[in-house]
């Protein structure tokens, strides 16, 4: 199985509390680490979380401080440690002008080009068996999300109704499991024989600081995981819609409407201790049962869908 890791770096909300670092995920797949956002002190979490420093790529939601205090830090020590290869920071239209005026701050590397990419609602990362969506959020700067979404695979192989069609266990399984016919005395035997439906791959949707909205809605369909802003309690929505954040029962609402899997809230307000976040969780949970309040540090396997969630 193709391993497919959320590692939460920071989960606080626009200042780092003693329990939460600002805004930072990583996400690993297979040999590819992306960071998604990049608040102050992420380097230092990925360190604490073992992640590697290997990074793929970064992709910015928005530019307030708290989403890319990191990224200097980052690169300053990407470039200690001999980074050859270049590395693409994706984000809202000003990324390139923010890149500029990161590397006018001091930062130089000799060993990696550092590309800026701006990307608008809609805009598609296309890569082998997955690809990543941007989509528009509203917050109280220009801003975007994320979907991270794997191809479909094939169906379940049928293993008696192949011996059935006089096949052997063998090279021949593997042939069809991966979409090519194949012949057993002179006759074909097509991959659509011997495998079921086609089966989705993994979703993950990350929001950033957003108010709850349509595009989310739309964008978080039938997801395994919805990382949603998660700010303030229901209590505090007036302050949620006069800083264009969410409350946890407006992100439940999003993803019942968006009928995912998992809602993971983050960005927590840090007003709020590690006993508020219970009772935030647990007030979510009235809308959507499925949620929990993300930790810094805690990381989830995501499965398939034709297997148990972790």
């Amino acid at each position: 199985m193709t391993v497919l890791r959320i590692t939460f770096l920071g989960t606080g909300g626009s200042v780092p509390s003693p329990h939460r670092n600002p805004s930072a995920i990583a996400v690993r797949r297979e040999s590819e680490l992306f960071l998604f956002d990049c608040g102050e002190g992420t380097q230092q979490q990925m360190m604490r979380a073992k992640t590697g420093m290997k990074i793929t790529a970064i992709f910015i939601t928005h530019f307030h401080a708290d989403h890319v205090l990191g990224i200097p830090g980052l690169l300053q020590t990407l470039s200690l440690q001999g980074r050859t290869e270049p590395l693409e920071i994706y984000g809202p239209k000003g990324v390139r002008r923010f890149l500029y005026h990161l590397l006018s701050l001091g930062y130089a590397s000799k060993n990696f080009d550092v590309k800026a990419i701006e990307l608008q609602h809609g805009d598609v990362i296309r890569r082998q068996n997955y690809e990543i969506r941007a989509f528009k959020t509203e917050h109280n700067i220009r801003s975007i999300g994320y979907v991270l979404e794997e191809a479909m695979r094939p169906g379940k192989f049928n293993r008696e109704r192949a011996i059935e069609l006089g096949l052997k266990p063998g090279p021949l399984f593997s042939k069809l499991q991966h979409g090519e016919s194949v012949f057993v005395n002179g006759r074909e035997i097509r991959p659509e024989d011997v495998l079921g439906p086609p089966r989705p791959g993994r979703k993950i949707v990350y929001t950033g600081d957003t108010r709850p909205c349509e595009s989310v809605i739309q964008a978080a369909e039938n997801a395994d995981i919805l990382i949603h802003d998660g700010s303030l309690a229901e209590a505090e929505k007036e302050l949620a819609i006069e800083y264009m954040h969410s409350t946890v029962t407006e992100a439940a609402e999003v993803a019942a409407k968006a009928n995912v899997r998992k809602l993971i809230l983050t960005h927590i307000s840090a007003r709020y201790d590690e006993e508020d976040a219970k009772k935030l969780e647990e007030e979510a949970r009235k809308i959507f049962p499925n949620t929990i309040v993300a930790s810094d540090l805690m990381t989830i396997d995501v499965k398939y869908r034709d297997k148990e969630q972790g």
